[in-house]
């Protein structure tokens, strides 16, 4: 009886410790990188243990703005301290004298660190290079003057370079062959996430030290320089954003008061994005949460009248525009009396300049007769219906989008309403159906501009390797389909600008501007309503100087009341800036 007890027992033990032999085998073994459901890298957590570090750059790409300044993140030349300096003897007062920190405050902060750190985080102090050359011929071990990269506390553009973040789960999917750490930032929206794959970090450039488990160092007082050490990678990517152009762009949105909508700004000779504003801004304590992550210059929106200037060109194109041809603009498009808007008997180009609904319902029904596909044609011919942000071919991505965010434009969403003579008319004056983003209706103005010349929207012009060389272009591309012709976008330059210098038309405020503007105004019903007020998108389309463009300009505002605007000051103070800006008039 007491044998089989033993026995009994001695099989328990063994069996206890082939479980703890085996728990072993998979801490130390098999999963050393991926411990149980929360997958700890057990390796790496040991290493914090009997390390102390602080980490110089994340090592993730940078984007640049087009003059080669980082967007994101700024190099800033700090002082570093390690906390063993607090258990030794060290030349504090030299280190002060230098810097122009009291002695106290240095002592102090150390006193109250148990890692290492940049004096003044989250604002740290910044050295200049002779106070850096100075602090670092003192030769103080753990007292180090370096440049360390910092997130901006204002980042520009900051819905179209977007947010990064960790996720274990998106990083394995998108990644299933690469072996990186589950703490690897990647992109999650914006230009972070379309060019994320060249982003990604090698490592870490860090300063570390070894401790005991008391935090004191473990072989002496060394500190180790750990870096990457590799002369092309991260990558940074150049963006087109004008950085300067941008603040300003930002400070008048806010200024104007847009809650809800913003601007985009394009060069029209490299048509390239210059500035791009989206409100809400984002939440920063919790970027995730509410609408400022998402970038309205790239959702399709409700865009009224300025689809006028779609309806305008087919019209052209099918002789429609004679110049005797009258439209009775003292109704409304369904043929009722226009009470608020009677402006009587009026020609194609005058209608167009005040914007008239009825001639260019009663049109859009003409032309539906003629084709009932005539409108969506002509929507993509200027650029309104497919994406415009820059696409082609990268390495071993042969779709590589440089806007991954961004909606495509619509006419209709039925075959039906294509040939529905009411629907007609109400697309023709942008409403039903009728949607596009902001950045294609800039796209349509510099189309037009350029004479009929249709080309992607570029966001970023090229990727650099660390060292400043070139690792890919990306090169002026010209849209895929058909577009308008030469005479046609001459016929639409005249409509456009009448729409300011006409004493009666929707842009007269921009009349005096030092630049010469052509564009379209455009107000549309959303549909929605706020204490039982209808909301509208408030829109100004344009491009200027006139004579040789050079910028096209959206402004809009979006979903507020009738009696609210912000959109044309807002564009006049737009096209007054980047004149000053041209002319060097502005003071910095």
């Amino acid at each position: 009886m007491i044998r089989r007890r033993i026995k009994g027992l001695l099989i328990l033990c063994i069996a206890g410790l082939m479980v703890l032999t085996a728990r072993l085998i998979q801490i130390q073994l098999v999963q050393t990188e991926t411990f149980s459901k929360h997958n700890v890298n057990l390796l790496e957590e040991s290493v914090k243990q009997r390390t102390q570090e602080l980490v110089i750059d994340n090592g993730r790409g940078n984007f640049l703005d087009r003059n080669g300044d980082m967007l994101t993140h700024k190099k800033v030349s700090v002082l570093v301290l390690f906390p063993f300096l607090k258990n030794m003897t060290w030349d504090s007062e030299a280190v002060s004298s230098i810097s122009g920190i009291s002695e106290s405050n240095l002592i102090s902060a150390l006193d109250q660190a148990k890692k290492p750190f940049a004096y003044g985080e989250p604002q740290p102090l910044e050295l200049t290079s002779l106070q850096m050359d100075k602090i670092n011929k003192l030769e103080i071990p753990g007292v180090f003057a370096i440049e360390k990269k910092f997130e901006r506390t204002e980042i520009p553009a900051e819905q179209l370079l977007g947010l990064t973040g960790e996720n274990t789960e998106v990083l394995k999917k998108r990644y299933p062959d690469k072996d990186l750490s589950e703490k690897t930032l990647i992109g999650v929206s914006g230009l972070e996430e379309s060019f994320d794959e060249f982003l990604l970090p090698e490592g870490n450039s860090k300063l570390v030290y070894h401790v005991d488990g008391d935090g004191a160092p473990l072989f002496g007082i060394n500190v180790k320089y750990v870096d990457p050490a590799n002369p092309f990678y991260p990558v940074n990517v150049r963006t087109t954003i004008d950085r300067s152009l941008q603040q300003k762009s930002e400070e008048l949105v806010d200024k104007h008061g847009i809650k809800k909508g913003g601007l985009v700004l394009l060069d029209i000779e490299s048509n390239s994005v210059l500035a791009s504003v989206s409100r809400p801004a984002i939440n920063q304590k919790d970027p995730y949460s509410g609408s400022g992550i998402t970038n309205r210059m790239l959702k399709q929106e409700i865009m009224g009248s300025i689809f006028k200037t779609v309806v305008a060109a087919a019209a052209i194109d099918q002789n429609l525009d004679y110049p005797t041809r009258l439209f009775n603009c003292s109704q409304k498009i369904n043929g009722e009396p226009e009470l608020k808007y009677n402006y009587g008997m009026l020609s194609f180009t005058e209608s167009f300049a005040r914007s008239c609904n009825r001639t260019f319902g009663e049109l859009a029904k003409e032309l539906q007769k003629v084709d009932k596909e005539m409108l969506t044609d002509y929507a993509e011919k200027l650029s309104l219906t497919g994406t415009v942000g820059w696409q082609g071919e990268v390495y071993h991505t042969n779709n590589f989008k440089q806007l991954v965010d961004e909606d495509k434009g619509r006419v209709f969403l039925t075959e039906e309403a294509k040939k529905d003579p009411n629907f007609a008319a109400m697309s023709g004056i942008g409403q039903h159906e009728v949607r596009a983003t902001p950045l294609a209706v800039a796209n349509m103005m510099a189309t037009i501009a350029r004479g009929g010349k249709k080309e992607m929207v570029r966001t970023a012009s090229k990727i650099e390797y660390k060292n400043g060389t070139t690792m890919v272009t990306f090169e002026k591309q010209e849209l895929s389909g058909d577009t308008i012709s030469p005479y046609s976008a001459m016929k639409l330059q005249k409509l456009l600008r009448e729409v300011v210098v006409n004493p009666n038309g929707t842009g007269k405020w921009f009349q005096d501007l030092p630049y010469e503007v052509a564009g379209k105004s455009g107000t549309a019903e959303t549909g929605k309503y706020e204490n039982d007020k209808q909301l509208h998108n408030k829109w100004f389309a344009g491009y200027f100087p006139y004579q040789n463009p050079k910028y096209a300009l959206v402004a809009v505002n979006l979903d507020v009341i009738d009696t609210e605007g912000g959109v044309n000051v807002l564009f006049a103070d737009m096209v007054k800036m980047l004149y000053e800006n041209d002319n060097g008039l502005q003071n910095d």
